[in-house]
């Protein structure tokens, strides 16, 4: 089955390896606030965190009390980094059985032009359904996120 896919862009005032550290900062992970009923971040803890980047573990704790583990599964911080979100608690278990989200950098004369792209991947076609009404919510939260890193 085909993942429910977006992606959004947004030129930031920032080197690509200053974007990437904000993103190794987890006291800001609290700064995604959600959109409408996706919950935002109430706090993310490194449960895992290697010399190398990748392989990091990131549990994160939500607002509403649910929560997911992200793992950092790619780290070029001047080009791409690449998350795979899983390990869903209830209610999104039943829906995904992983999210990928990729940053990609391009240097531009302002800043850098970032893209973040999302393949969210539905346990089944009637979850595929309701997952595709939660990437909307998703992909708005995500557009305001990063106006907010400017």
């Amino acid at each position: 089955m085909n993942p429910i896919t977006f992606s959004c862009e947004e030129t930031l005032p920032l080197a690509p390896e200053e974007i990437a550290r904000q993103i190794l900062d987890l006291t800001k992970w609290p700064d995604f606030h959600g959109f409408g009923p996706l919950p935002g971040i109430r706090v993310a803890v490194f449960e895992v965190q290697t010399p190398g980047i990748v392989g990091s573990r990131i549990r994160v704790t939500n607002q509403d009390g649910s929560s997911h583990i992200e793992e950092i599964v790619e780290w070029q911080p001047d080009h791409r980094l690449r998350l795979q979100m899983k390990d869903f608690s209830a209610p999104l278990s039943r829906l995904a059985t992983e999210f990928e989200e990729t940053w990609e950098f391009k240097r531009t004369a302002n800043g850098t032009h970032v893209t973040r792209s999302f393949r969210l991947h539905a346990k089944s076609a009637l979850a595929r359904l309701l997952l595709w009404g939660i990437s909307f919510f998703l992909k708005r939260a995500i557009v305001r996120h990063l106006r907010e890193m400017r």
